[in-house]
């Protein structure tokens, strides 16, 4: 709600919420849970980043895309101030978000993370540091050189 009233430029709510309906009526746009519209070909990064801030993905969702765990999991994972588990449907699909609580003084570290054009990104390096903070006996299963796997 707060990108479209700064897209419209629009104060009032009541004209605000007209619009958006018109939107969605003319299916520029799809109501994906209270509060939250996307475009048609929308980021499911970018929106897992927008529900709750300030996150930023990492985790399983990080290890897998730099090959250091094998196991396959479409949940987008998280680093947040709160822990959550979502689940938006959006057409014949369903897109499971998990948020994990960390410290504020790590999230808020800017360190290891990859600022993209709407979302933010652990390294592969944060996103290893930021499994073993939650689950200290984790097993990763391809970790580069420089680490020790115990």
């Amino acid at each position: 709600m707060k990108d479209f009233q700064r897209l419209f430029w629009e104060q009032n709510y009541n004209n605000l919420k007209s619009k958006i309906s018109y939107y969605v009526k003319r299916w520029y746009i799809d109501r994906i849970r209270r509060g939250f519209f996307v475009k048609k070909d929308f980021d499911v990064l970018e929106l897992a980043c927008k529900i709750y801030t300030p996150s930023y993905i990492s985790f399983e969702t990080v290890l897998q895309q730099q090959n250091i765990i094998f196991q396959y999991d479409e949940t987008i994972y998280l680093a947040s101030y709160l822990s959550r588990d979502i689940q938006i449907k959006h057409k014949e699909k369903t897109i499971n978000i998990c948020y994990r609580k960390i410290k504020w003084d790590i999230l808020l570290d800017q360190e290891g993370l990859i600022k993209k054009k709407y979302y933010t990104i652990a390294s592969k390096d944060r996103a290893i540091k930021d499994m073993l903070y939650l689950k200290p006996d984790f097993y990763f299963d391809n970790l580069p050189d420089g680490y020790k796997n115990t």
